[in-house]
């Protein structure tokens, strides 16, 4: 036999064999788009030295969390999602917050991996009230408690109502309070979910709405993301009807002299969601705040400019007030 055969073999037996391993990715994404999803969650976590933690009852729920940042002697700064989130939305802040503190994002009680019970209630002074309690099973408390969209309204009820639990505050493009309407806000008292996802196509407008430079989300971890969200419309659309159109809509403007905490107002210029002239309105209601605009992203800052964001942070962090 020639050496051209010789070494055409091994060769051809490695090309077949990494045909074989691209066809057997392939079909493992088709059968198990999830497997794909979690997969880049992981990445994620690995990225940011986070991982998985859980607390099994507090408010009657068992609670899904991520941990980052080594060191006892650092700050505990403790996260929470807004509406559709999850604690994976943190991932990127997490990663540029745990180089100087210890970092803990939460799954609200019903959302993400958290326990979710048929008949209760997740509205936002519900949630307040479950995660006041959560707050008060920490050893410690947080340095700062960060709320993003619903999270935010969640975390300054908690300020307002439960004083004693908190130092500082973040209420990143926040919930809670009557601003200048546009397309989304009109939707909502409509009646309409624009956060809805049960297609490609919707999820497409959807990452539209929340950034201003939507991140490519490819196929099968596009397919994991739709089966989530629609197996979770109906309970998306009950929530919704509570924080955008019920009687709880607009539950923090009112309580917003009760806050003493000294707070981060946050947001993005072009948020399409809350629109920036909410910040306005809280940053007159708490006088012992300091605002924060970024431009070039919406409704997502800790996604879209996590450094910027986490500087931000950790300035608030070290200013007197």
């Amino acid at each position: 036999m020639s050496e051209t055969r010789r070494a055409g073999r091994p060769r051809k037996l490695l090309l077949a064999t990494s045909l074989g391993l691209a066809l057997g990715a392939v079909g493992l994404a088709a059968s198990a788009p999830e497997r794909v999803l979690n997969a880049e969650f992981a990445r994620l976590r690995w990225l940011a030295g986070a991982e998985a933690v859980s607390f099994p009852d507090v408010a009657g729920h068992r609670w899904a969390a991520l941990q980052a940042g080594k060191g006892a002697d650092k700050p505990l700064i403790v996260l929470v999602h807004g509406f559709t989130g999850s604690k994976e939305n943190w991932l990127p802040l997490m990663r540029e917050l745990a180089r100087t503190h210890r970092v803990l994002a939460l799954d609200l009680p019903g959302w993400g991996e958290s326990q979710r019970l048929p008949e209760a209630d997740y509205g936002p002074v519900a949630q307040a009230g479950r995660l006041a309690a959560f707050l008060q099973a920490l050893p410690e408390k947080p340095a700062m408690l960060v709320g993003h969209s619903m999270g935010g309204q969640i975390v300054g009820l908690v300020a307002a109502r439960h004083p004693g639990l908190v130092d500082r505050i973040s209420l990143m493009s926040s919930a809670g309070v009557r601003y200048q309407e546009n397309a989304f806000a009109n939707a909502v008292l409509a009646g309409e979910n624009p956060f809805q996802v049960t297609n490609r196509a919707e999820l497409k407008r959807y990452l539209g709405i929340v950034f201003t430079d939507p991140p490519f989300v490819p196929w099968p971890a596009n397919e994991a993301l739709v089966r989530r969200r629609r197996a979770d419309a109906g309970f998306e659309q009950r929530v919704l009807d509570g924080i955008g159109r019920g009687p709880e809509a607009f539950a923090l403007e009112a309580e917003l002299p009760a806050i003493a905490a000294p707070t981060l107002l946050l947001w993005c210029r072009d948020d399409r969601v809350i629109d920036v002239s909410a910040a306005e309105i809280f940053g007159r209601g708490l006088p012992r705040s300091a605002t924060v605009i970024l431009s070039g992203c919406g409704h997502m800052p800790m996604m879209a400019q996590p450094r910027q964001v986490a500087q931000a942070v950790t300035g608030f962090l070290s200013v007197e007030m």
